[in-house]
């Protein structure tokens, strides 16, 4: 018998993989960070997810420790299995909880790092600090980093392999950072900008998608049969591998032509929308595609 295609009339994901901030948390106006709250339709959407034996995967490019808090929020472990969280853009995979490292892909940030500062030389550098929150060049603006910062050297923080690195430069835009990434080419390394000033630098290959392809593979599941949920442009991969990929509303145009479809915005619980076509609240019908 032939399975019903991704988003079609009798097709429902055995994988929900989510992002977080602008997905499942709504950002504070005008600063580049989200509330630490799930909203009822949220929490409940989630829940019916793993009620009905699929699982749910956090997909964020925060660090370990700062998805941990949320998967908490949303009670994701009570169904009697460790959760699988893709964190750091896909760089590491966990189980929780405990929380427990399983797959890491690292590389020589040195180069894109030099590359990034010559031209924004009063930009801040981060690198996570596993369990503890991140080692920075100089202070963040207040919210945007989780856990605790400890101020070192730039060479000191590269001078090893690292999973991510984060370079944010409150004076300029999000514009000028894509213009910047695309002008250096960044060779050996690839990158996502966020919402605001924001360049996240990676290993090549290495994206939301790869990460969720690895749990896919732990968990025999096709990328068919996996829903992703996303609002930026580091969700743009995810959304293109998964079997039906969908932006939320407030997503730029860039996300939302490549998703399968643009649900509500995160301020109108979008993800509680997309998620309840598929694992619908009792009494509200069947799954409508």
């Amino acid at each position: 018998m032939t399975r019903p295609a991704p988003g079609e009339p009798g097709w429902r994901p055995r994988l929900v993989a989510l992002d977080i901030d602008g997905t499942l948390l709504r950002w504070v106006a005008g600063l580049g960070m989200s509330h630490e709250e799930v909203t009822p339709a949220v929490h409940d959407a989630v829940q019916r997810v793993l009620d009905a034996g699929a699982h749910v995967v956090l997909s964020s490019g925060r660090a370990p420790h700062n998805m941990t808090v949320v998967a908490d929020m949303l009670d994701l472990h009570g169904h009697g299995e460790k959760l699988w969280i893709v964190a750091a853009n896909g760089a590491v995979v966990l189980r929780y909880p405990p929380a427990e490292v399983v797959h890491e892909v690292t590389f020589d940030a040195r180069p894109a790092v030099a590359a990034v500062l010559r031209e924004h030389p009063e930009a801040l550098v981060a690198v996570e600090e596993r369990g503890v929150g991140y080692r920075v060049s100089a202070p963040f603006p207040d919210g945007e980093l989780g856990g605790e910062t400890i101020v070192a050297a730039v060479e000191e923080m590269v001078a090893e392999p690292v999973s991510r690195v984060i370079i944010r430069d409150p004076a300029a835009t999000a514009e000028d950072f894509v213009k910047l990434a695309e002008r250096l080419g960044l060779q050996g390394t690839d990158y996502v900008v966020g919402w605001t000033a924001w360049l996240d630098l990676a290993p090549v290959g290495v994206s939301k998608a790869s990460g969720l392809e690895y749990v896919a593979q732990q968990l025999g599941i096709d990328r068919d049969e996996v829903l992703s949920i996303g609002d930026g442009r580091n969700d743009i991969e995810m959304l293109e591998w998964s079997g039906r990929g969908v932006a939320m509303g407030q997503a730029v145009d860039e996300v939302k032509e490549v998703a399968d479809d643009v649900t509500a915005s995160v301020d109108d619980d979008g993800a509680a929308l997309e998620i309840g076509r598929w694992f619908p609240a009792p009494g509200s019908g069947g799954m409508d595609a």
